[in-house]
């Protein structure tokens, strides 16, 4: 359609004077900025306009009560976790784990293999699963393993299942797992106390105590205010931390500062064997051990003492180390055994010959597990603690000679000789000591925040 006459001249006067057009059209943008600008201030503030509130009903997308009548269909389980005790029935275990279930009793007190909660060595790690009436539903208990070339490595877990109303039971030898801790604490009055209020393992102490043996006597050297800082491994348990000491974690790596002298160790494993050093690569230790126990107390040591059963003052030729009946006793150095059996007094002794004129001696042993004649090599076990012979308690007595008499065993152990890193292994060594080096120094840091997860 044709457009009209008056709308055609408009276009073509437009057309011709477009540029006008333009600024007249940017000029009427400003001013009207321009008064936005001057009348903005006049407006109300947003605080004195009127409000009300708007109250809205939201309903959910599931009805509620369908999802609590779901819920209630739902089986409750009940879990806890507990210790087992050195008296302890299956009724008295069973009531402390919340649980009432006089069938699960019948059936622990009457299975061989559920009886073994009960039975052997008491702080079985046990842990039950039961409904809400307090049926058992499931118990599984954690505890060392029975061999003796897998205890530090691996754990026994006993299951005991309830399965269509009947008892299932399941005993498994399982693998122990780590992770690596930090920890620090200052002394205040003995190591184990300081330990204990950094929350770490007595374990990890008498390996800190064994570590730096040949540098501090900590019978006697220890002082008020000394330092450590430790990195160590903490073996668990299907996750859980681990509450028997005979398969204590290692200690990788320690700094100790005694009587203002630093002394550091770091644990590293060539070909041959494990050993500790010092972050320069020299070896920590020597040809003679200061313990013939890996984890133990001293309790009485080589001086003058009231003799407990002569009932005056005597020389103390050795030293004690208390720790329990069956406890692992150790050749604290490569030798050959001259002496197995019964010796008056000393009870179970066993005595290592160290070459030379050196030999140590091993007493009141509950078991001795090598022959005369036998060779033993630094670390190997030689026997149990044990209380035969003259002795008021379970305990080792241990004495280092040379050519016959009779000197103090930790001065021997820091006199000797060290054994060096193998040159090979040297550069293996030093990338493991300074990832360990790190570790250690934000250790010490943890002053009152010890025990924690790497």
């Amino acid at each position: 359609m044709p457009l009209h006459p008056l709308v055609t001249a408009v276009q073509a006067w437009a057309q011709a004077h477009r540029r006008g057009l333009a600024w007249g059209f940017s000029l009427g943008l400003t001013g009207l900025a321009a008064t936005a600008f001057g009348l903005a201030p006049l407006a109300p503030s947003a605080t004195d306009l009127p409000q009300r509130m708007v109250t809205q009903t939201l309903l959910p997308a599931v009805n509620l009560g369908d999802q609590l009548e779901a819920l209630s269909d739902v089986p409750l389980e009940l879990y806890r976790s507990d210790t087992t005790r050195k008296q302890d029935t299956a009724e008295t275990l069973l009531g402390r784990l919340g649980v009432n279930d006089a069938q699960a009793a019948a059936f622990i007190r009457q299975d061989r293999q559920a009886r073994k909660l009960l039975e052997g060595r008491a702080q079985k790690m046990v842990r039950a699963k039961a409904d809400a009436s307090g049926r058992l539903i499931e118990l599984v208990a954690r505890y060392p393993a029975e061999q003796r070339n897998l205890a530090d490595t691996h754990f026994l877990r006993l299951t005991l299942k309830r399965v269509d109303d009947a008892w299932v039971t399941d005993l498994e030898t399982v693998e122990l797992q780590s992770r690596v801790q930090l920890g620090s604490g200052t002394i205040r009055s003995s190591l184990f106390a300081a330990t204990d209020e950094a929350q770490m393992p007595d374990a990890i102490a008498s390996q800190m105590a064994e570590i730096f043996s040949g540098d501090i006597d900590f019978h006697r050297e220890l002082k008020r205010g000394d330092s450590f800082s430790v990195v160590y491994e903490s073996l668990t348990a299907d996750g859980e931390p681990i509450n028997w000491n005979q398969a204590a974690g290692r200690v990788l790596a320690a700094e100790f500062i005694n009587n203002g002298r630093v002394h550091q160790a770091v644990w590293f494993k060539d070909a041959q064997r494990g050993s500790y050093y010092d972050f320069s690569g020299k070896s920590k230790r020597r040809a003679f051990l200061a313990s013939p126990m890996e984890f133990s107390r001293v309790t009485s040591g080589f001086a003058m003492r009231f003799h407990p059963i002569h009932q005056r003052v005597m020389a103390h030729t050795g030293v004690d180390y208390g720790a329990p009946v069956g406890t692992p006793t150790r050749s604290v150095a490569d030798g050959t055994v001259e002496f197995a059996g019964w010796q008056g007094g000393y009870g179970n002794t066993v005595i290592v010959r160290h070459g030379g004129d050196k030999t140590t001696l091993y007493a009141h042993l509950s078991r001795i597990d090598v022959r005369r004649g036998e060779r033993v090599q630094q670390g190997q076990r030689i026997g149990a603690v044990g209380a035969t012979g003259t002795a008021t308690g379970p305990h080792l007595h241990f004495e280092f000679r040379v050519s016959g008499r009779h000197v103090d065993p930790l001065k021997a152990a820091r006199n000797a000789a060290p054994i060096p890193l193998a040159e090979p292994s040297r550069g293996a060594f030093m990338a493991q000591a300074q990832v360990l080096r790190t570790k250690l120094d934000v250790a010490a840091t943890l002053v009152g925040d010890s025990g924690r997860g790497d």
